[in-house]
């Protein structure tokens, strides 16, 4: 079985990404991981470049910023890498932000082999773990997505789907199997500075300079009015550093939560039966 990784990349280092902590996740169950590095000006090539590692990739990409409006340059910027990768069974996709778990690599591996030859399995669902704020909390609320595709095949028609977080095919919902598997999501932690550096990057991809002079703060403070749950798990190995030294101190109390009687409704209906009333899934179970 043929698996090949495949991420695209931007100042991965001013946004204070874990990619490299992402790829090494990725690794053992990929053959190749392929890297697209757009043009940076803060060492994100070096970095990658400095890295020893035999089954790395790197192609380079010039992003085309006015697509910018609504995150279009991230699709485009994925089928671009996508449509450069050579024939595989599988390809695992992973955004900078996003970390495997090597406990699921078992269950993971499993669900591979077992599709691998059902052509009507275009790709694999992974369940989510939102982190925010800080290592120790996650979200809880509905405004987290609980699942995404995260495994694909190349298929006819198979395209990264609007700011590409996830796939459609001829602009379907791709049919899939659950993965068994979570991905570990860090686009919400770090410290405060650096959030809003990561978001003022990361608006450049959606919206234009005038919206983003009015719209974000001079000073980030993390919202402690959302909904979140305290994280008892173990992290992947390759994010213990970052972990051990969380350098900033994010206090949070659940009893402050602000959320709408309608909210705590259908978060008590979710708790209780597993079920999300109105849940948008871009993907389709088969």
């Amino acid at each position: 079985m043929h698996i090949i990784g495949f991420m695209i990349l931007r100042n991965g280092l001013r946004m204070d990404y874990p990619f490299r902590e992402a790829i090494a996740s990725a690794l053992p169950l990929c053959d190749r991981f392929y890297v697209s590095v757009g043009q940076s000006e803060d060492g994100t090539w070096e970095a990658l470049a400095a890295w020893e590692e035999p089954k790395l990739i790197l192609l380079r990409s010039e992003w085309d910023l006015s697509l910018r409006e609504g995150g279009k340059v991230l699709a485009q910027e994925t089928n671009k890498l996508l449509a450069q990768l050579p024939p595989a069974d599988w390809y695992l996709y992973l955004q900078a932000d996003e970390v495997l778990h090597e406990a699921d690599y078992p269950a993971l591996e499993a669900s591979l082999h077992r599709w691998k030859d059902h052509p009507e399995v275009e790709g694999l669902v992974f369940d989510y773990v939102h982190f925010y704020g800080s290592y120790r909390w996650v979200g809880a609320s509905r405004k987290w997505y609980r699942r995404e595709v995260r495994v694909i095949r190349r298929l006819p028609g198979v395209a990264s789907y609007r700011d590409a977080q996830g796939f459609r095919r001829w602009g379907r919902k791709l049919r899939v199997k659950p993965a068994g598997a979570r991905v570990f999501h860090y686009g919400w932690v770090r410290p405060p500075e650096r959030q809003r550096q990561k978001l003022q990057e990361l608006h450049r991809y959606w919206h234009n300079d005038a919206w983003i002079e009015a719209a974000l703060p001079e000073t980030f403070v993390y919202d402690g009015n959302d909904w979140l749950a305290p994280f008892t798990g173990t992290h992947p190995a390759v994010m213990q550093d970052r972990v051990a030294s969380e350098p900033w101190i994010f206090r949070y109390d659940p009893r402050q939560a602000r959320l709408s009687l309608r909210e705590r409704l259908l978060h008590w209906i979710e708790a209780k039966t597993g079920w999300r009333p109105g849940e948008f899934r871009n993907y389709r179970l088969i």
